[in-house]
C-alpha cells in the first residue's frame, strides 16, 4: 500500500520500531523501521538495538522476540503468546540455530508473513547467531489462555 503525499493518517501505534497508522479510508498501513526513519520520526519508536557482543544466550533471544509487535494490539508477540517454541541448537562453528514456532490470533492473518520476518530479524541480531528458523503453526490454536498477565493487564482482561 501506498500513502499519497501530505494525506491524513491517524497514529495508531507505534511500537517495536515500525509505526502502524490508520488511513482517512480506514484501512491500517505499517510503515517499516526504515521508512519511519526516513520520515523524521524519532524517539522511542526507532529500533533499540541489542548489544552486539557477549555469549549466546536463549534469554536475549526471547527479549529480541518482545520487541515484535502485533501491528493491530499493542503487545508483543511473547505476551500475546504467539510464539509456541523457541529452542536453540549449537553449531559446529560455536554460534547457534535458533528454532521458532509461532502462530498468529486467527488463521486468516494477514500479518503472517511481516511478524515471522520481523522475528528472524530481530534473533538474528542476537551475538551468537548464525541461523535462525520462523515456523508458523496453527496447532493448537491460539485463544486467550495463551496471553500473559502483562498482556492481561494491557487489554484490560483482569
Amino acid at each position: 500500500m501506498s500513502l499519497r503525499a501530505g494525506e491524513q493518517v491517524l497514529v495508531v501505534q507505534a511500537l517495536g520500531g515500525t509505526v502502524t497508522v490508520q488511513t482517512e479510508s480506514g484501512y491500517l498501513a505499517r510503515i517499516s523501521a526504515e521508512d519511519v526513519r526516513t520520515l523524521g520520526i524519532v524517539g522511542d519508536i526507532v529500533d533499540k538495538e541489542v548489544a552486539s557482543s557477549g555469549p549466546f544466550d536463549l534469554e536475549r533471544v526471547m527479549e529480541q522476540l518482545k520487541t515484535v509487535f502485533d501491528p493491530e494490539i499493542p503487545i508483543n508477540v511473547v505476551d500475546l503468546g504467539l510464539i509456541y517454541e523457541c529452542v536453540a541448537q549449537p553449531l559446529g562453528d560455536g554460534s547457534h540455530r535458533v528454532q521458532i514456532k509461532m502462530s498468529m490470533t486467527a488463521p486468516g492473518c494477514g500479518m503472517g508473513d511481516v511478524l515471522k520476518n520481523d522475528a528472524r530479524s530481530r534473533v538474528q541480531m542476537v551475538p551468537g547467531v548464525s541461523e535462525v528458523d520462523v515456523e508458523l503453526v496453527w496447532d493448537p490454536p491460539w485463544d486467550l489462555s495463551r496471553l500473559t498477565d502483562v498482556a492481561r493487564l494491557e487489554l484490560g482482561m483482569y
